[in-house]
């Protein structure tokens, strides 16, 4: 990987901005820096930009967009303030969501007006609290425009890789909407000229690259921001670990870091942001604030082991108060890829709520409406676990299901699961009993449970939790099903089985910050140029997720604002 060199200047090592974490909430505060005027460094200890926001979906949730307002919906600030009121409530600073609900569009417009940065909204991807006053059925999440990361020139490998398994030949990325548009490409011209453009596109690439050039979801944010940074001159350390806030008459002056040039000091005038993404990596930290049975896999970057929350926390800052659950949620499937190495595989959006699958406990009993959030379906899980085990919850399903939806890091219209079920990734009988002996759950159970759910989708009702009632669900599930988009029959053998733990996507605990994002000390009083975004900010939200790309959007937004108090310090003092 090509780390990327700070500019020469009379004193390298002085800046007025550090910011300490390279994911989109880093990156936004440090581009927001340099076109603030500040002389800017972002620190990064991994050899690649992007964190986990490199194998996000990069979607960001902003209420009151101007694409809503483009398009003739104006009241949305009054509703996504009903939405928060509702779902938020006092777990948090009032203050907070609402300076979110405020800055995330002006956020959104000084990015447009000053760089390239582009999204495209989802009219129809609903906020996912639907039965709640003020939830949006569309246009608050916005998708990144995709990305050519050949103007990276050789700064394109300092990129950190999407998943393999959201790749297609583990190198090529596409969006959701063209993965859904290619599972048609033996009916629909369209979908065959799309496959014949991407793959054209990628074989080119293949001939210089390692991987696809063509840039979509959290890579294209990613690499979008880094090349905006790159050319306004912003100073990048890679492979830089940060192992001290240094402090002088209780305000943080700067750091101390280990990079390949040895130990350096770095002094920062206005501002230290720190943007590390949480301690979703750390086992150590998951143990001390997650709940238990203490999750064992996450499918955030390895890097985020709340190695800035500690060093903040020995300057004098304080955390947030701890919430429900202190995280944001994936169920995952755990896996073993063909080259030996581990794959935690996110069940988002692409198999839960179809129709066709179930997800049991211990007892082969359904506990959950299938098509919730994954942050909500997590949950469900720990809920349901207090009487009946259900970690890891086992998804059911039939191989017509995995035929045409796919199954974890299975894809559709797989024709051999060989390897999968030899490395036990999934498991398969030919008669559903069989199969709940060799997933340890009562037989006896799951034959009932599968009994009512073919009966239900026969009638199009779920009569246990109304999977399919909801408009996120629909949305998630097959609108070419009927009568009930989200149910459907498990009846054809043979039958299969992955099991699904509950996995940290994030941290909702963090420093607790004002809505400036300075971090408070235990007077709740700010530590004057100490600040923090993204999931090293105790969560706005209060450990809620709103909808999709909220985590995104927060970050982004308080990574804006905090760059922009920060830009106004002078050695302490504020600048009128």
């Amino acid at each position: 990987m090509q780390e990327s060199i700070p500019l020469k200047r009379q004193n390298a090592e002085d800046y007025d901005l550090i910011v300490v974490g390279s994911g989109v909430a880093g990156m936004t505060a440090a581009l927001v820096g340099v076109l603030s005027g500040q002389r800017t460094l972002m620190i990064e200890k991994s050899n690649q930009v992007g964190g986990t926001s490199a194998t996000s979906s990069g979607t960001v949730w902003i209420p009151n967009n101007s694409y809503q307002r483009q398009h003739g919906i104006t009241n949305d600030e009054h509703l996504a303030h009903q939405y928060l009121k509702a779902l938020v409530g006092e777990r948090t600073d009032r203050a907070m969501w609402e300076t979110y609900i405020k800055a995330a569009p002006e956020m959104l417009s000084f990015l447009e007006s000053q760089t390239d940065i582009r999204f495209r909204p989802y009219p129809t991807q609903p906020d996912y609290r639907q039965e709640l006053q003020g939830a949006a059925a569309g246009w608050r999440p916005l998708e990144p425009m995709p990305f050519d990361g050949r103007s990276l020139g050789s700064h394109f490998d300092d990129v950190r890789w999407p998943l393999p398994e959201l790749m297609l030949f583990g190198r090529m990325m596409i969006t959701r909407g063209e993965a859904v548009r290619l599972l048609k490409m033996g009916r629909s011209l369209d979908s065959l000229l799309l496959g014949a453009k991407l793959l054209t596109r990628y074989a080119m690439d293949r001939i210089r690259y390692q991987r696809g050039t063509r840039l979509v979801i959290g890579n294209a944010l990613v690499g979008r921001l880094y090349k905006n940074l790159l050319d306004r001159g912003a100073s990048v350390w890679l492979s830089s670990a940060v192992s001290a806030l240094n402090v002088e008459s209780g305000r943080p002056i700067g750091l101390e870091l280990l990079n390949k040039r040895g130990s350096s000091k770095v002094s920062a005038r206005k501002g230290v942001i720190l943007a590390g993404g949480g301690f979703p990596a750390s086992r150590v930290l998951r143990e001390r604030y997650l709940p238990s049975p203490t999750p064992q896999f996450t499918a955030a970057f390895e890097g985020c082991t709340g190695d800035t929350l500690l060093m903040a926390q020995a300057a004098g800052a304080a955390l947030g108060t701890p919430g429900v659950d202190n995280a944001l949620w994936f169920p995952s499937s755990v896996g073993q890829r063909k080259d030996g190495s581990q794959a935690v595989y996110p069940h988002i959006i692409l198999d839960r709520a179809k129709p066709g699958l179930i997800a049991v406990n211990r007892e082969g009993r359904r506990f959950v409406n299938e098509g919730l959030s994954y942050h909500d379906f997590t949950r469900a899980m720990y809920k349901a676990h207090q009487t009946t085990a259900c970690i890891p919850a086992r998804l059911v399903c039939d191989r017509r299901f995995i035929w045409k939806y796919g199954l974890g890091m299975i894809r559709p219209m797989s024709f051999s699961l060989k390897s999968f079920i030899e490395r036990g990734y999934v498991q398969a009988a030919d008669s559903l009993s069989e199969l709940a002996e060799k997933i340890e759950v009562d037989p006896q159970g799951l034959l009932e449970t599968v009994r009512l759910q073919n009966s239900d989708a026969d009638k199009g009702i779920d009569s246990e939790f109304g999977k399919g009632s909801g408009l996120y669900e629909r949305i998630a599930g097959d609108s070419e099903h009927q009568p009930n988009p989200c149910l459907g029959p498990i009846e054809r053998a043979p039958f299969f089985s992955v099991a699904v733990w509950p996995t940290p996507l994030g941290t909702s605990l963090g420093l607790q910050t004002d809505s400036h994002g300075q971090v408070l000390d235990h007077d709740r009083q700010p530590l004057r140029g100490l600040y923090a975004c993204g999931n090293d900010m105790h969560s706005p939200m209060g450990g809620e997720y709103p909808g999709a790309g909220s985590q995104l959007g927060i970050g982004m937004t308080f990574g804006y604002l905090s760059a922009k108090h920060a830009a106004r310090e002078d050695g302490g003092r504020n600048v009128i």
